[in-house]
């Protein structure tokens, strides 16, 4: 029954000056007219993956599959990346007292293709978008968007019942279900592109840091495919990077199980603010 007397908000899209012009949504966001609105102020926004990035820290062994050890460093730079309806990505520093979280649009970097079927596959998202972004490809969106350049490039017979699945439902959920129950040739070969191109801007994210504290995935998709990214085609492009393979064998990387981590570090932004104000 009681108030609360603070709250934090995890959205998404970029917070500039306290407000947010959503990425995939018609919504301009203020904080201070929501704090009004729902009359408690302080509120406090930040971007979603900020939110995970708090999160983080609240986490139990339990909620993270390890993919590859590595060997952690203490208050080492941590990497954040995540698909589910986009693909969201921050950076988590030690302060030189406890870490702070760094928002990033790098989602919307250019999409650098890794082999030729890759090439493809930009080839044609070209065509229909002009900017192709990691976001139209590591993402739910971008896994539907791969399986249609592989049942166009004929990779494998197009089921109807799984195109009709599709067009009844959540298209990227049909895909994955398909794949992981290895019932769908095409299915499963686009979850595996998916993976691939995961892994390789998870590994981008990770130089750009030198994440020593590890390099956490997060999202809407990774606790569902868990076990694909653990099947060696996530690693094997996340360490496909040349002269840097040795650095990118030392990082921990873990998949994050726990579906509510964006709820938890939105708790922690709004306890943050008792000592640090908004």
């Amino acid at each position: 029954g009681g108030k609360p007397d603070r709250a934090g908000f995890g959205i998404a899209g970029p917070v500039v000056g306290g407000a947010v012009t959503t990425t995939n949504l018609p919504w301009t966001v203020r904080e201070d007219e929501l704090g009004a609105a729902i009359g408690i102020a302080p509120a406090r926004l930040v971007n979603d993956f900020v939110a995970v990035g708090y999160g983080i820290e609240l986490l139990t062994d339990a909620d993270l599959l390890v993919l590859q050890p590595g060997r952690p460093q203490p208050n080492g730079p941590k990497a954040l990346i995540g698909a589910g309806t986009g693909l969201g990505e921050g950076l988590i520093l030690w302060d030189g007292s406890r870490y702070q979280v760094v928002a990033s649009e790098g989602g919307h970097t250019d999409f650098a293709p890794a082999d030729p079927r890759q090439d493809g596959l930009l080839q044609a998202l070209r065509r229909r978008f002009g900017h192709v972004s990691w976001e139209r490809v590591v993402s739910g969106p971008g896994l539907v968007n791969i399986y249609h350049y592989l049942a166009e490039s004929g990779a494998a017979p197009e089921s109807a019942q799984v195109r009709a699945a599709m067009e009844r439902g959540d298209a990227a959920a049909v895909i994955s279900n398909h794949a992981l129950n290895r019932s769908d040739a095409l299915c499963d070969q686009a979850l595996d592109l998916f993976v691939a191109a995961y892994g390789a801007q998870a590994a981008n994210l990770a130089l750009t840091a030198i994440a020593t504290g590890g390099v956490y995935l997060a999202g809407g998709i990774t606790p569902r495919i868990g076990e694909r990214l653990g099947a060696g085609g996530f690693l094997a492009a996340f360490r496909n990077k040349g002269r840097m393979v040795e650095l990118l064998d030392r990082l921990p990387v873990y998949a994050v199980l726990n579906p509510n981590v964006g709820l938890l570090g939105a708790a922690a932004v709004a306890a943050r603010q008792e000592a640090t104000g908004p």
